[in-house]
């Protein structure tokens, strides 16, 4: 990786607990990467909110969300072939500098 190229992780929010994923970004922090994305469909929405809410109660003043995206996309079940939408987002938090 360049030095002009920022280090960036992918948090993938599912079905555990948000202290999880909290953790996960956590350990990118501490790998150097300056940005975290945090990505949930459907029902693990909530659940990324809540580890981004634990991220910043945790860490004070020393990140903050920059970008929020949110939008539904088409999904089809591979057994039954039924196409559905499911709602994703996705946070952006970065590390302020010192």
């Amino acid at each position: 990786m360049s030095a002009k190229e920022a280090k960036e992780g992918t948090v993938l929010v599912g079905k555990k607990a948000a202290s999880n994923y909290v953790f996960a970004a956590l350990n990118f922090f501490e790998q150097g990467c300056t940005k975290v994305i945090f990505k949930a469909r459907g029902r693990a929405i909530t659940t990324a909110v809540n580890a981004v809410e634990l991220l910043k109660r945790l860490m004070k003043e020393k990140i903050e969300v920059t970008d929020i995206k949110i939008g539904t996309e088409q999904r089809t079940d591979e057994s039954t072939g039924v196409t559905r939408p499911v709602s994703f987002i996705e946070i952006h938090v970065v590390q302020k500098k010192k």
